[in-house]
């Protein structure tokens, strides 16, 4: 049944269990993982009760090796390492069944081999159950990634988790998991959606160790017209390979790889052009074993994929022999003869632009590229020109990431073995996205990485490649007007007008000191006094205003001037609010409160053309806020009395 692969929630075991084994059977299955492994407290045995934990790894990428009960609700788990090597561990994919409502536990991962790593920078474990087939990441404030004396000063990966629901299995996982079952699914449909429009084609490249397909997509939609016509010009026809999955528990790049290839083989306008001017070579899993096995890093053998491309042999790592042989064949362009001429086009010359290493990384966030260095200034800064067109594209991408080096540790990686043993044309890169997540634009928010986001990736690799090839002229860049007319929808002058996107910036107001400010009293306070046409006096007040105050009197005696003569007239004051002249007016006052009163009295000559009636106009005062304070405010209003009084 190792050819066969199932929802890890819906099944038991992928490895076949002798009828000697009873239901709550404690054996383990093939390959170091657990299988159906029930931990009872101690002093219990017999048939397992709720709430006694049921773990199982022996699923299809699964891993987990070990699982001990060291306190009342609290695990010791220990990851399985690679298959024929102990060095890495830090996969793992696990499923926990026969729990108890409300029942909290506590697992520790006590044996991570890698210690610089995400899970103290946002990084968190996936859940998914049953009933919540989604998978969700657990909340940080669940996970603590410490070094503990209690397990002789090694980094342990701890998170809490409560199982709401009896009936359900639950499934945790350090990534989105990416099986070799879901690939041959996906390129299934795919290939069966196409129909008689053949954008790809997809043949095996080789058979892995445990006879699994290692499949190559051809993505290229160009007619042999179009290539007489158009790349026969140009003498050659240029390739891009993409690579992926090298390293088995790089689940995030599978993802990054199904973008693009859903991407180019869609109906994309970007899609379209670049399948008619270039051949995409893609293989989308390069280590089936180790995926399907559950390793972190290694194939079957225990092997570094990406570390042995230059010494790769044909039994131990078919899967690098084989991309090796079809890298040279197409560099050599020598497909008249060869165990490769199947792959290619016959009687064509080809050029590799681009060979991609999708990788995954669990110790940065965003996603970033590592390239060579070269001698050859020229060549150097023509290999400079990718990743920075790339950094326009991508907004996730880090800048700082980005290394360009000569490693002689990294000597058997695919970028390196391609800069060293391919043409001078060739530009080679490793493509490295986080599991975590990556920054937003304040550069210190971190968002977490889901499918789609890995899907974005992928496309915006795409239209870099695009934008690539329009920077070094070989395809053209349309013009504007050509743009304008591909757009679809209502025309320019039917679409809703809408608000500018520019916003106005408040200026912050300007620190000025404060002081009082200059404001003179004389010549606006102005008092009125009755005279409304007759000489009674009245409540609702005919009255009309007279000359302002002389110098040396109160400025604040016209508010309240309750003493206003009954029979004091005024009626010339009309002018001085009327469009008539204002030189005619003349007064012998010499107060300018009440008129009128005691033996005071005002001669007013008046030279009116015509008799106006004015409305009633109520008292004014200007008053100095700045300089009215409590006690002068008080101040004034005992002067007030006191001219009552008098």
């Amino acid at each position: 049944m190792l050819g066969i692969a199932c929802d890890p929630l819906e099944h038991t075991s992928m490895y076949e269990r002798g009828s000697e084994d009873s239901e709550d059977s404690d054996g383990e299955g093939g390959l170091g993982n657990v299988s159906r492994v029930i931990i009872r407290p101690p002093g219990q045995s017999g048939k397992a009760k709720r709430g006694h934990l049921c773990f199982d790894a022996a699923f299809e990428t699964g891993n987990l090796g070990k699982a001990e009960l060291v306190g009342e609700f609290e695990y010791d788990l220990f990851l399985r390492p690679d298959t024929c090597n102990p060095r890495f561990r830090f996969w793992f994919n696990f499923t926990v069944d026969n729990v108890k409502q409300d029942q909290r536990v506590l697992f520790n991962i006590v044996n991570l081999s890698k210690s610089r790593n995400l899970f103290a920078s946002g990084l968190t474990p996936l859940v998914k159950s049953s009933s919540r087939p989604k998978w969700q990441r657990m909340s940080k404030r669940q996970v603590f990634f410490y070094r503990s004396a209690m397990h002789q000063g090694h980094y342990v990966l701890s998170f809490a988790f409560i199982f709401e629901k009896e009936e359900d299995v639950y499934q945790f996982a350090l990534a989105w998991p990416y099986s070799y079952s879901r690939l041959q699914s996906y390129l299934n449909v795919i290939d069966a959606r196409q129909g008689t429009d053949k954008r790809f084609t997809r043949c095996v490249l080789i058979k892995s160790l445990q006879n699994r397909n290692v499949d190559l997509l051809t993505i290229d939609q160009v007619t042999h017209k179009q290539r007489s016509t158009n790349r026969l010009d140009r003498s050659f026809i240029r390739v891009i390979v993409i690579v992926c999955r090298t390293h088995s528990s790089e689940a995030p790049a599978s993802h990054v790889c199904q973008g693009l290839i859903e991407f180019l083989v869609g109906n994309h306008p970007i899609a379209a052009v670049l399948r008619e001017n270039f051949v995409f070579k893609i293989v989308p899993m390069a280590n089936p074993d180790g995926v399907f096995l559950g390793n972190n890093r290694c194939n079957l053998m225990g092997q570094d994929m990406n570390r042995n491309w230059h010494l790769a042999s044909e039994f131990t790592q078919p899967e690098l022999h084989a991309i090796r042989g079809m890298l040279k064949e197409l560099d050599n362009s020598d497909v008249s003869a060869g165990l490769w001429t199947h792959l290619l086009l016959p009687l064509q010359t080809y050029q590799i632009d681009f060979v991609i290493d999708l990788h995954a990384n669990s110790s940065m966030h965003g996603c970033f590229v590592y390239g060579n260095t070269y001698e050859d200034v020229y060549r150097y800064e023509r290999h400079l020109v990718f990743p920075r067109l790339f950094a326009s594209n991508a907004p996730d991408y880090v800048a700082e990431h980005t290394m360009f080096n000569a490693d002689d540790r990294k000597a058997g990686s695919l970028r390196r073995f391609s800069c060293e043993r391919l043409s001078d044309t060739v530009n080679a890169y490793t493509l490295e996205v986080s599991m975590a997540g990556h920054f937003l634009r304040d550069g210190k928010t971190v968002a977490l990485y889901n499918e789609d986001g890995y899907y974005r990736v992928g496309r915006n690799l795409a239209r870099t490649l695009l934008q690539y090839y329009r920077f070094i002229n070989i395809l053209p860049v349309p013009l504007v007007p050509e743009v304008r007319g591909k757009r679809r929808g209502r025309l320019r002058n039917q679409h809703s007008r809408s608000r500018s996107k520019t916003r106005y910036e408040v200026k912050p107001r300007p620190k000025t000191p404060r002081c009082h400010a200059p404001i003179s009293y004389n010549n606006l306070s102005i008092c009125y006094d009755s005279g409304g046409g007759g000489g009674g006096s009245s409540d609702e007040g005919g009255f009309s205003p007279v000359r302002p105050l002389a110098p040396g009197s109160s400025s604040f005696s016209g508010c309240r001037n309750y003493r206003r003569a009954a029979t004091a007239t005024c009626p010339a004051a009309h002018d001085q609010y009327s469009s008539f002249s204002l030189g005619a007016l003349k007064t012998g006052s010499d107060h300018g409160g009440a008129v009128g009163q005691g033996k005071r009295s005002a001669r007013v000559t008046i030279e009116v053309p015509l008799p106006v009636n004015v409305p009633p106009k109520p008292y004014l005062s200007i008053i100095d806020l700045n300089q009215l304070t409590r006690g002068s405010l008080k101040l004034k209003s005992n002067s007030f009395d006191a001219a009552d009084r008098r």
